[in-house]
């Protein structure tokens, strides 16, 4: 039989490892999302010293019972609840852990191939790493603010790395190796510097117990500017061994940092604004723009409500679930931003040649 040869074992292999890459890294994007959420539920029910100790609860794999937790650590009763909701998430956060180490083993035998994805797998594995020692540390040190926000920011790191390893990996299948990515404007960078950095204070309002230190709303505490100790609030050297369970700063300290975060969540919204403006005759852009400042509306609004509504559980894992909304919709920006014009084009044709191979 003449015409087009059949398939190696090999070429038939391959393929099916692609996808199975492909589909696990979108997985991962979906896990670490809830892995936040419920590292977020962790802390907002006070539950981030339910278990004194790591990685264990009391010495144990499993939550003990209470006259054995009373003998390994007679200063920290238990309370079952929230030491159950501590190791759900320790166990979800390591079982991701081994969904990333999966995926680079899976992965090693094309890492010598031009154009896969390679160093941002070792690189998701280098911060999934790094954040194992953030949760360590978090419960070691008491709830250490610093620790805190930077466990935070680690986890929206993992969920930026395995979008990035996803649209690599969709870019490896397209077979997309050489074209070269336009730079980001300053624009560009400013906006993904002000959600970092925005990320980070609200990072530190929650570690510093600060999300109602400011009542009322656009005022605070009935005042446009009112009494706030900045360099108190912002003090990045705080001592390391009391107990920051509910905090430890004063109520000055605390309306800073809230209001801090509300001065960041303006300026965000100017320059993704301005963005969107900028530009918005690209036509394959307008979704991931749209998206963004949509986005952004909705999060005001969470954050807005609340202030308004004392930060109630629901209502403030919607507004950590809506950075997270925000994270991903501006990595996806700036992904297609730095995508050539010729390759957005071709995209699509060659995901459907992908889906008949």
């Amino acid at each position: 039989m003449q015409g087009a040869s059949m398939p190696t074992l090999s070429d038939t292999a391959r393929v099916r490892r692609l996808r199975l890459l492909l589909s696990l890294s979108l997985v991962g994007i979906a896990f670490t999302s809830v892995v936040i959420l419920i590292g977020a539920w962790t802390r907002l029910v006070d539950a981030g010293l339910g278990c004194p100790d790591w990685p264990g609860c009391y010495g144990a794999l499993v939550v003990p019972d209470a006259e054995r937790a009373s003998l390994h650590s007679p200063h920290a009763p238990l309370e079952a609840f929230k030491a159950w909701v501590e190791m759900i998430h320790r166990y979800l956060a390591s079982t991701l852990g081994l969904l990333v180490i999966g995926l680079l083993l899976l992965g090693a035998g094309l890492r010598h191939t031009p154009g896969y994805p390679w160093k941002t797998s070792v690189a998701l594995l280098g911060v999934i790493l790094l954040q194992g020692a953030f949760g360590a540390f978090t419960v070691t040190l008491k709830l250490w603010p610093q620790v805190v926000t930077m466990h935070l920011l680690g986890g929206l790191s993992v969920l930026v790395l395995f979008l990035w390893l996803h649209l690599g990996l969709r870019r490896f299948v397209r077979g997309e190796t050489t074209v070269p990515k336009r730079r980001l404007t300053p624009l560009w960078m400013a906006a993904v510097a002000l959600l970092v950095l925005q990320l980070a204070l609200g990072g530190w309002v929650s570690s510093n117990y600060a999300g109602i230190a400011c009542q009322g709303f656009p005022t605070c505490n009935g005042q446009w500017w009112p009494e706030m100790d900045w360099s108190e609030g912002f003090h990045l050297t705080q001592t390391v061994g009391p107990n920051y369970l509910h905090g430890q700063l004063h109520a000055d300290a605390r309306v800073a940092i809230h209001h801090g975060h509300r001065l960041g969540a303006l300026l965000l919204g100017l320059v993704l604004v301005s963005l969107a403006v900028r530009h918005w005759p690209q036509a394959r852009m307008r979704p991931w723009l749209g998206g963004l400042v949509i986005a952004y509306g909705v999060q005001l609004g969470l954050g807005i409500a609340n202030v308004l509504m004392w930060l109630p559980l629901w209502l403030a894992l919607l507004h950590t679930a809506g950075a997270l909304s925000l994270v991903l919709l501006l990595a996806l920006a700036v992904w297609h931003w730095r995508e050539p014009l010729e390759e957005a084009e071709d995209s699509t044709r060659r995901d459907k040649e992908w889906v008949h191979v």
